[in-house]
C-alpha cells in the first residue's frame, strides 16, 4: 500500500501532467508575439515587450514570470526579462529554431487534441472533425498554416539531418531520391557531406516550389534538381537510395504500401531505401515517440512502429528489411533493400 507521502507525490506528478498544456500555451503566445527575437539584444522591460507586440502589459507579464519559472525566460530584474538556453530556441533565425514547432502544435493541432477522445473511441483522426477534411488537404487551402508547417518541418528535419549523415555511410551511393523531402533539408545536408553525390527533391508541388532557394544557399543546387509530383502515383526511377524521412508515419499500411510499392518500382536491383522514422521500443520504456505515435491518431490516419512492424509493412511493398541503426537525434534509419 503506498505512504501518505507516496501518495502525495504521485498527486503532484499527476497534476503536473494534467496542466501540462498551460505551459505549452504559454510558450505558444511567446512564440507567437516573438519576443525572443525581442530579447536577442539585451534583456527588455516587460512594458516595452508589450508596446513592440500590442500586448496588454500586466498579462504578458504574469505570462512571462510563469515561464522563467520553468526556465523559458529568466527575470533578471524586476519586470525585466532576458533569454535563457531555452527561450534561445523560440528565436526566428537562429540553427535549430524551434518557433514554427510551438506554433504549428499549439494552433490547429492544439484544437484537434481537444477531441482525442472521440479519435481512441472511433480510431478516426480528430483533426478531420474538427476542420472538416484532412490535415494535408488543410494546408493547401490555407496557405499560411502550410507556411508555419513547412517551416516547422525543416526545422525539425535540421535537428535530424546531421545525425543522420553521421550514422550513415553514403560513399557508394551515387544519386539519392529524397521521397516527400520537404524542402531539401536532409538531402542538403547529406550532399554537404559527401561532394561526389547528386541528389532528387521530391514532393508535392506546392512544398517544393520554394526549395530551390534553401538548396542553393546550402551549396548544393547545382547537385539536386527538384520534382514536383504525387508519391501515391509515382516517384522518379534511377536513384541509388531512396529517402522517406517521416513520412510512412503519416500514413495508414494501405498508404504506406502504395508508397513503398511506388518506390520500388523505381529503383533498381541494387537500391536501396531508407526509411528515418522513431521506431517503437516493445518495452515501457519511456519514449517520445510513443506520444508521437498518438499524435499521428488524433491528425491522420498514421501511426509509429516497431521495427517488426517494420518489416511487415516492408515485406508487402516489396523489401527486406536488411537493419535498424539507431541515431543520436533519437530516430532511427531502416534499410531495405529490393525483396
Amino acid at each position: 500500500m503506498a505512504t501518505g507521502t507516496d501518495t502525495s507525490t504521485a498527486a503532484v506528478q499527476l497534476l503536473q501532467m494534467m496542466t501540462g498544456y498551460w505551459v505549452s500555451q504559454s510558450v505558444y503566445v511567446a512564440a507567437k508575439l516573438g519576443i525572443a527575437d525581442h530579447l536577442a539584444t539585451g534583456p527588455v522591460h516587460y512594458e516595452d515587450l508589450a508596446r513592440k507586440t500590442n500586448s496588454h502589459a500586466l498579462s504578458l507579464y504574469r505570462t512571462l514570470r510563469a515561464l522563467a519559472s520553468v526556465g523559458v525566460f529568466a527575470e533578471i530584474n524586476t519586470g525585466q526579462f532576458a533569454l535563457t538556453p531555452l527561450a534561445g530556441l523560440l528565436q526566428s533565425n537562429v540553427p535549430n529554431s524551434m518557433r514554427a514547432l510551438a506554433i504549428m502544435y499549439c494552433e490547429e493541432q492544439y484544437r484537434a487534441w481537444g477531441d482525442v477522445l472521440q479519435s481512441v473511441r472511433t480510431g478516426e483522426p480528430a483533426f478531420d472533425r474538427q476542420f472538416g477534411m484532412g490535415v494535408f488537404e488543410y494546408f493547401c487551402q490555407n496557405p499560411d498554416a502550410g507556411t508555419i508547417f513547412n517551416e516547422a518541418m525543416t526545422n525539425w528535419t535540421t535537428q535530424a539531418s546531421a545525425a543522420v549523415a553521421a550514422s550513415y555511410d553514403f560513399s557508394h551511393v551515387g544519386s539519392i531520391v529524397d521521397v516527400g523531402g520537404n524542402q531539401g533539408t536532409l538531402l542538403a545536408t547529406i550532399l554537404r557531406q559527401y561532394p561526389t553525390a547528386r541528389g532528387i527533391l521530391f514532393d508535392r508541388p506546392q512544398v517544393v516550389s520554394t526549395a530551390e532557394d534553401r538548396l542553393a544557399k546550402a551549396g548544393v543546387g547545382d547537385r539536386c534538381r527538384i520534382v514536383g509530383g504525387d508519391f501515391f502515383a509515382s516517384v522518379p526511377s534511377g536513384g541509388d537510395a531512396y529517402l522517406l524521412s517521416y513520412v510512412l508515419h503519416d500514413w495508414d499500411d494501405d498508404r504506406c504500401v502504395a508508397i513503398l510499392a511506388r518506390c520500388r518500382q523505381a529503383m533498381p536491383e541494387t537500391g536501396r531505401l531508407l526509411v528515418i522514422e522513431m521506431v517503437l521500443p516493445e518495452s515501457n520504456e519511456p519514449s517520445f515517440g510513443k506520444w508521437l505515435d498518438l499524435h499521428m491518431l488524433v491528425m491522420s490516419s498514421g501511426r509509429e512502429r516497431t521495427a517488426e512492424q517494420y518489416r511487415t509493412l516492408l515485406q508487402a511493398g516489396g523489401f527486406d528489411l536488411e537493419r535498424v541503426i539507431p541515431t543520436p537525434a533519437g530516430s532511427s534509419i531502416v534499410e531495405a533493400r529490393p525483396a
